[in-house]
């Protein structure tokens, strides 16, 4: 078997052979191994088995990857999703969300020590793990020094948008008070595709000619699909009237 785990070799098999964690080598255990050679060189299927931490953790931890097939779904998924797995409840389904956000929070963490707005493409990866698979639309603002670096960013509405729904004076109300000197404005399609629409479009139009009025340049405008995005101000859509 050389350097081999049993995971490596036989996790396909647990479903049929009904293989318990207790009938694994001690060293061999998904708990064990994380100890043992670190959390970083274990496979999505033991990392999740080591986090569900019951009896049945293997067989669930392949009906996990089965079911949701990406992290990006298990993310998004609510516990009543979560807890048609076969013995996982209310309790084990909590446990997989907390590791699951405290991995995002990190990410975002350390993109924010240093985050700098160089192209659409930064604030995309800034955003999509957050803002992909969210079922309904949330509209962001990021805040900008002169440098372009990111000092904050609000989610200032949920629910279906559109140009009549947002009030420019409320996009750059915080803006105004951090003495930004630009922002960006992102939202996403639930549906997975972020072309625009005419709304969005005229959202974009308000909100340029409002950023005029307070000395606050709006950058771009981005709209978060499921692993895409499109900016407006590369689009041409709504920046006809920009002075930049």
């Amino acid at each position: 078997m050389g350097q081999q785990t049993l995971f490596e070799t036989q996790d396909y098999q647990v479903s049929q052979t009904g293989l318990k964690v207790r009938d694994l080598p001690a060293s061999e255990r998904p708990v064990n191994r994380v100890r043992a050679v670190g959390p970083e060189n274990l496979s999505t299927f033991e990392l999740i088995a080591a986090v569900l931490g019951t009896p049945d953790a293997l067989n669930q931890a392949q009906q996990v990857i089965g079911t949701f097939e990406r992290l990006g779904n298990l993310v998004q998924a609510k516990e009543e999703e979560i807890t048609t797995i076969d013995g996982l409840g209310p309790s084990s389904a909590a446990r997989l969300q907390a590791a699951l956000e405290l991995s995002r929070r990190m990410m975002r963490e350390s993109l924010e020590d240093k985050f700098v707005v160089r192209s659409p493409a930064d604030v995309a990866q800034y955003l999509m793990a957050e803002m992909g698979n969210l079922e309904q639309e949330h509209f962001k603002v990021l805040m900008l020094d002169t440098r372009n670096r990111v000092l904050a960013d609000k989610t200032l509405y949920i629910g279906s948008l559109n140009a009549s729904h947002i009030r420019v004076c409320e996009v750059f109300r915080d803006a105004i008070r951090r003495n930004a000197a630009a922002i960006i404005v992102v939202h996403n399609h639930p549906s997975g595709d972020p072309t625009p629409s005419p709304e969005d479009v005229e959202a974009t139009r308000q909100i340029l000619a409002g950023g005029l009025l307070v000395d606050i340049d709006l950058l771009d405008h981005l709209i978060i699909g499921k692993n895409r995005f499109v900016s407006l101000r590369e689009r041409g859509l709504g920046f006809e009237d920009s002075r930049r």
